[in-house]
């Protein structure tokens, strides 16, 4: 008789690190791609509400016998994925010098010895290349053959660089410099280029160390 409505649920905000994406798990959808600080997106809608019957009077049936239940809100499974937002990534074999590299031109301190995968997770260093102008460079664990595929940390590793503008190659010459910087290249170019044509494309640059 008082015509009363229930209480709509209140929103459900997760806030996630900046250079999120949310994927859907069953249907591998790429639903966003969170790399604005602004940026809000909805994943999944609630149940929408039922009626009452004071929803169904009219002019003729004053005193109607008919609702409507309410529907279930959206379920999904989702996976959310970090990928760094940095203007220059390092890229190259393990102890190409990467992180010595970036140790040198930042305040970043990033592990360094001399064995493979030293580092194990992306370090981020900023370069002051003026007095008004920085740049973030991003030391990611080194590419071995079949990264593309997830070998060693190959997939923690390549989705980072996709947000890069620049790539800087590092190559650890040897004795046998040609062959050590032709090796070195060919081989990194092909694991970017199977896991996305794109970053093969992106422009690199060759560091010789």
């Amino acid at each position: 008789s008082r015509n009363c409505t229930g209480r709509g649920g209140e929103d459900l905000l997760v806030k996630v690190p900046l250079g999120t994406s949310v994927i859907d798990v069953n249907t591998e959808e790429l639903i966003a791609d969170l790399n604005n600080t602004e940026q809000v997106v909805m994943v999944a809608r609630g149940g929408f509400h039922g009626k009452g019957n004071t929803r169904f009077k009219s002019s003729t049936n004053r005193a109607p016998r008919k609702i409507t239940k309410g529907t279930p809100g959206e379920a999904r499974v989702l996976q959310l994925q970090l990928r760094l937002v940095a203007d220059v990534g390092l890229l190259g074999l393990p102890n190409a010098g990467k992180s010595t590299f970036l140790r040198a031109i930042s305040a970043a301190k990033p592990k360094v010895a001399a064995y493979p995968f030293t580092t194990l997770a992306p370090e981020l260093g900023v370069f002051e290349a003026g007095p008004d102008s920085t740049l973030v460079v991003a030391d990611i664990p080194g590419v071995i053959p079949g990264a593309a595929q997830g070998a060693g940390l190959g997939l923690q590793f390549l989705r980072h660089v996709r947000r890069t503008r620049l790539l800087l190659h590092l190559i650890d010459v040897g004795s046998d410099t040609a062959t050590d910087l032709v090796q070195s290249f060919s081989q990194v170019t092909r694991e970017l280029h199977e896991f996305d044509v794109r970053l093969s494309e992106r422009p690199r640059w060759i560091v010789l160390n």
